[in-house]
């Protein structure tokens, strides 16, 4: 099978919620067909990461510290912004389209013998064959650790048939309540799943029924708990003080020692195509200070790469004894996770642009933070496009009373929502929301209506953000 003809067979088992939750949610289906394949998920230690939000910027985080530490490491996260072979990476490197291919082609013959010799009552999901195929890429490539973004809850999530050295827990919030919960507390039941009987569990205070939850789960399961709190700087009043222009690439060397004067330069064009802003501050980690450079701007991810820090010094506890501070230090530094908060350059003809992936009411929170605090004084344009099981009503009266105009559009996914139906939501707002069906078009009317001092900010579903970098020429 080609690597087209392996991606259309995935798309064509439908996406990975449109199932029921019987259907999806089901380990034993799972862990079937993972004997059937020799148990790849055996092949390499592991590190299980769930939460509503953070937890895809926390496992890039992680990963690439893991890298600069010399460790062969396997990333596998989800959803994908342009192209499916983004989910798995080895050393930063996605899965190539012949691997892919040749694994999805192995993966699928299991399944269908299970189905036919009535082992498994019908064939694996979408998400469920994703996983697999990443844990036999992990195992081939002989990975030495593995950072598995958990896909959606976490107790019946196909990634949490591993047993994990390290579970962290990112920020908990309410999305996906046909699956997970109408509660915070009944999605923090189901994030909670990833924790091991006597396994270590890093996160931070959250929610208070969040909290509830993964305390008692900690408690009753006599895991041992981490706080990361003592790797989030000071972030209120004012974490613009941490964030600063870069006269360099990201990902060169850093600056040491520094000066506000290192701060004054002008942006450069980073290597993923996005400014130079980062948040530089210091950090104690495991008793020697170092310099974190993070190109992942926002407040919230200051929370997100702590967690990152705290699962590495545990992974360097238990074993690993290449995690250095120097490694951290570098890894940081290197982090790359497209669309989110990524600022594109103003160029001729087009207007300084941000993509991100808020996606639900929490995320559309940290966004409309992050905007206030670089773009106070600046017009901005949202191109906005959502799924229709999200809470988009929430999300326009958080976000697009920012906007000085809002163009709604539809990205090519069958639960979007109609530009019309997001003008219906939005309407309390009181914002000019105009409908644009094609992307394509909905961006260009964005860059017509832009002034010298505009900024143009796409969000508000992962597939919309994806398309928009497609469009925009932007590499992933």
């Amino acid at each position: 099978m080609s690597y087209d003809s392996a991606v259309a067979s995935l798309f064509a088992l439908g996406h990975e919620l449109a199932h029921t939750p019987s259907n999806k949610f089901d380990l034993a289906h799972m862990r079937v067909l993972l004997k059937a394949m020799d148990h790849p998920e055996r092949a390499f230690p592991a590190v299980l990461i769930a939460g509503t939000n953070g937890k895809g910027s926390t496992a890039a985080t992680l990963a690439s510290i893991l890298r600069a530490s010399g460790l062969k490491t396997g990333l596998y996260t989800s959803p994908h912004l342009i192209r499916i072979n983004e989910r798995i990476r080895v050393n930063r490197e996605q899965i190539s389209d012949d691997d892919f291919a040749r694994l999805h082609g192995e993966v699928d013959r299991v399944a269908d013998r299970l189905v036919a010799q009535g082992d498994l009552p019908w064939h694996p999901s979408f998400f469920e064959m994703m996983t697999g195929i990443a844990f036999a890429h992990f195992a081939r490539e002989r990975v030495e650790i593995a950072v598995l973004e958990v896909g959606m809850g976490g107790r019946l999530d196909a990634t949490n048939v591993v047993e994990p050295l390290v579970s962290v827990i990112a920020d908990i919030s309410l999305d996906h309540q046909k699956f997970l919960g109408n509660s915070v507390g009944e999605i923090a039941r189901e994030k909670v799943g990833i924790i091991r009987p006597g396994g270590v569990v890093v996160t931070l205070p959250q929610q208070p029924e969040a909290n509830d939850v993964i305390g008692n789960t900690i408690l009753d399961l006599g895991a041992r708990a981490v706080s990361a709190v003592q790797y989030v700087p000071p972030v209120s009043p004012g974490s613009g003080e941490y964030l600063v222009r870069s006269t360099k690439k990201v990902g060169d060397p850093p600056q040491k020692p520094w000066t506000a004067k290192d701060a004054e330069g002008d942006a450069k064009v980073a290597e993923n195509g996005s400014l130079g802003r980062f948040y530089r501050y210091s950090l104690q980690v495991m008793g020697k200070q170092i310099l974190v450079e993070s190109p992942l701007v926002g407040r919230h991810q200051l929370r997100n790469l702590a967690l990152a820090v705290a699962a590495a010094e545990e992974l360097a506890k238990l074993c690993f004894m290449g995690i250095t501070p120097e490694s951290m230090e570098r890894g940081i530094r290197e982090t790359r996770w497209p669309g989110r908060f990524q600022v594109l350059p103003a160029r001729e003809g087009w207007p300084e642009t941000v993509l991100d992936v808020a996606h639900n009411p929490a995320g559309a929170w940290a966004l409309r933070s992050a905007l206030s605090e670089h773009y106070d004084n600046r017009r901005l344009i949202f191109v906005f496009g959502a799924m229709r099981d999200k809470a988009i009503s929430e999300m326009t009266e958080i976000l697009f009373p920012l906007a000085e105009r809002v163009i709604a559009t539809r990205p090519e996914n069958p639960r979007s929502a109609s530009p019309e139906e997001i003008q219906r939501a939005g309407s309390r707002t009181g914002s000019e929301i105009e409908c644009v069906a094609e992307i394509a078009a909905a961006l260009d009317q964005a860059r017509t209506a832009s002034g010298p001092d505009t900024v143009i900010v796409v969000t508000g579903s992962i597939y919309l953000v994806g398309e928009a970098m497609r469009l925009l020429g932007v590499q992933v």
